[in-house]
């Protein structure tokens, strides 16, 4: 096995995820190409292993320089915890293949609606009730903590586009909170994974320890440069994600 192979797409990896999420775009696929045979579960719990060791490094750094309402924070981490754990369950029985054409149309309508929306997340939008904010709060967090335990790909890039959208966010605030949400996610669908046995121990340190030190340049990157450049990350991680998922569809319905 190419563990060079592994050990840099970590590394890009946690650098993406940092700054604005999408992280297992790069991760994922990596553990697919030398590990075809390798059960899909098995896969997924070994790349939350990972991306999780990133991520909290990630949100360590952004709350060291951004002020949470944690009033708004917990409710929704909470939420994504419990349905992530949800999501984790039922891949064990569903195949997650049954979420691509749908999450292909949510992230054709964000790529083009960010593109279009320049001022969108360079400064704060408008900022619903506290009463509305809450119950925004709990749909985005139920809804991608869902998304994350049954599939995952592209998590962190959903919160972000939300905490945006919904609850006025910009881009900078939106990728810190979304990282602590991350976290909880990733907490939840590991305990599902890893108290099945569904992770490869030793690759998952490898790239663990290479996603963390992604996440350290690309959390620094982000605070240095601020909401343009978070921006054009997001709309470079979306476009990939995008093609991404355009050439599975397509390969499937060919084969």
């Amino acid at each position: 096995m190419d563990y060079a192979f592994l050990a840099f797409f970590a590394l890009i990896a946690g650098f993406l995820d940092a700054i604005v999420g999408g992280g297992g775009l790069i991760q994922l696929p990596a553990l697919l190409i030398r590990l075809p045979q390798t059960p899909l579960p098995v896969l997924f719990g070994t790349n939350k292993l990972a991306g999780f060791a990133g991520t909290l490094v990630a949100a360590n750094r952004y709350a060291r320089c951004i002020r949470f309402d944690w009033r708004l924070l917990l409710p929704v981490g909470t939420a994504a915890f419990a349905f992530s754990w949800l999501g984790a369950k039922l891949l064990q029985y569903l195949d997650a293949e049954l979420l691509k054409p749908l999450v292909l149309v949510l992230l054709l309508g964000m790529f083009v609606f960010t593109w279009l929306k320049k001022d969108l997340g360079q400064t704060h939008g408008p900022v619903p009730s506290p009463k509305r904010r809450l119950w925004y709060g709990l749909l985005l967090g139920s809804v991608v903590g869902f998304y994350d335990g049954f599939f995952g790909p592209g998590t962190g890039t959903f919160l972000v586009f939300g905490f945006v959208l919904l609850l006025g966010f910009g881009f900078l605030e939106a990728s810190a909170y979304a990282k602590v949400v991350n976290v909880l996610t990733n907490v939840a669908a590991l305990g599902v994974f890893v108290g099945n046995g569904q992770y490869i121990g030793q690759i998952a340190l490898l790239m663990a320890t290479c996603n963390i030190a992604g996440s350290i340049l690309g959390s620094r990157l982000a605070l240095r440069k601020g909401n343009g450049f978070v921006r054009v990350v997001f709309l470079v991680v979306m476009g990939l994600l995008l093609l991404r998922y355009a050439w599975e569809l397509g390969a499937s319905y060919v084969a």
